[in-house]
């Protein structure tokens, strides 16, 4: 099996509020939101106090057809799209969850990662709680049940003073109660919007465009919105924290028509490419991406460096996330198939080519040498952000040292490895610097990149993987 070389995040979440057509529109929202997750995704309403839930393994077209939605009645929703961090990718582990308990439905969805979410279940199940599943999302809502008895309110507060990580929930009561929970840290994004009056949220604002909603706000580090029959308010019970926002959202995740803190992701990755060409200039006959992820970064070099940008790299849109490998001889069929290169274009040419991150490397080796044959003279790679070397604990796969190429090599060993003439990154300030956010050093998370991580966690369960490749 094919494993993608890129990072993939855990989820994207979505909800709207008191919707005839709430089940449909969250379909749309998930649409929108696919790039987040690939593996699973479901959309549970409420109607009548009851919750009622459809899900299923793959992508959002394919779990859903208009009789399924057509099933899900209900003025309010939620939905989910995953990829697994945390669990394992099953059906069981698929969102969001639906829970009944003394006659009442509760659902969530979550994005993030809980750090600390292996002693919350221990606990909890030494008090007899019982789980379905191996997501750290069931802890949340085992904690909520758990702390009902003291109102609504207080149960969430009491929730989220218990969580540590990168988390955000999107909740809905049986009575259709949507509720919107962002860490204190604001790790992970989550967005407000109308819709002719009604109140959606969504992981990123190109779910707000696609329904014609209108943005309202991202909702802050540690806030909690509750939309009912009486409105919106918020509960921000926690002490204000320095932000953590993660800021691979703006190199990699993130659909480059979404927005954050007010910059638009296709424009900050030009910049990231500007400031790349200046930062690292070469002569060369043509700039070029791997599509996709490279393709923003590439045009703000070439148009920094004034040297021509070209598509030399053509991606097959028709293939799968990953498919079976005929026989090993064939290795190496799983990387040409999704790219493949303009011959004509490249041979005997000088190329830059601009990618947004190397994590394991085998990949970018396997089409490096592919140009080589082809006949490309010299083979320059730019990278728009600083080299990953520490693992990331907060919701992005590359939870282990081992996984990244850059934490066991050089620059210099890692551009022999590849092949390449040069190799550069994208320094850190020139990073931060070129998301033109203000104060931007205060802003994000880069611990997979500097190893300072905003939240602590259980060392005893990481620490092999810390100290040596895993």
């Amino acid at each position: 099996m094919h494993r993608n070389e890129k990072p993939r995040e855990e989820c994207g979440v979505f909800g709207i509020y008191d919707h005839p057509e709430a089940a449909k529109l969250t379909y749309f929202g998930l649409y929108a939101l696919q790039h987040r997750g690939q593996e699973s995704a479901g959309i549970a309403v409420a109607r009548d106090k009851k919750i009622t839930v459809h899900k299923g393994m793959g992508l959002v077209p394919d779990v859903f057809d208009i009789d399924h939605l057509d099933h899900l009645q209900g003025g309010s929703a939620i939905g989910h799209v995953r990829y697994s961090t945390t669990g394992s990718s099953v059906l069981s582990n698929a969102q969001p969850f639906v829970v009944n308990h003394m006659g009442k439905s509760y659902a969530v969805a979550h994005n993030g990662n809980l750090v600390n979410a292996h002693t919350l279940k221990k606990e909890l199940e030494e008090h007899g709680s019982i789980f379905q599943t191996t997501m750290d999302s069931e802890t949340a809502i085992h904690l909520f049940i758990k702390n009902l008895k003291f109102g609504l309110d207080e149960a969430l507060v009491k929730v989220v003073s218990k969580l540590k990580g990168a988390y955000s929930f999107v909740f809905l009561t049986g009575k259709g109660e949507l509720i919107g929970i962002k860490d204190p840290n604001g790790f992970r994004p989550l967005c407000l919007g109308r819709l002719n009056g009604h109140y959606v949220l969504a992981s990123e604002t190109c779910a707000l465009d696609l329904l014609q909603a209108k943005f309202v706000r991202e909702l802050d580090p540690g806030e909690i919105v509750i939309i009912n029959k009486n409105g919106i308010r918020s509960l921000n019970p926690h002490q204000k924290t320095k932000r953590s926002f993660c800021i691979f959202e703006y190199i990699y995740f993130a659909r480059p028509d979404s927005t954050f803190f007010g910059k638009n992701v296709y424009l900050t990755r030009k910049d990231h490419g500007r400031r790349l060409a200046e930062e690292s200039h070469v002569d060369a006959d043509l700039v070029m991406p791997f599509p996709d992820s490279g393709n923003y970064a590439a045009l703000g070099y070439s148009e920094a460096s004034g040297i021509p940008f070209e598509m030399g790299m053509i991606r097959n849109h028709y293939i799968g996330r990953t498919f079976i490998q005929p026989t090993q001889s064939m290795r190496d069929f799983g990387v040409r198939v999704k790219l493949n290169p303009v011959k004509q274009l490249l041979s005997g040419k000088d190329i830059i080519i601009i990618e947004d991150s190397i994590i394991r490397g085998t990949t970018a080796k396997t089409r490096v040498k592919a140009l080589r044959e082809l006949g490309v003279k010299h083979v320059h790679m730019r990278i728009s952000c600083p080299p990953h070397r520490y693992p990331c604990h907060y919701g992005i796969d590359f939870s282990t040292k081992g996984e990244l190429i850059a934490a066991k090599k050089t620059i210099g060993e890692l551009q022999d490895f590849l092949g390449l003439d040069s190799l550069h990154y994208l320094s850190i300030e020139g990073l931060l610097e070129s998301t033109r956010v203000e104060q931007p050093e205060n802003m994000f998370c880069k611990a997979c990149f500097d190893g300072k991580y905003p939240v602590s966690f259980d060392e005893s369960l990481t620490k092999d993987c810390l100290e040596q490749p895993c």
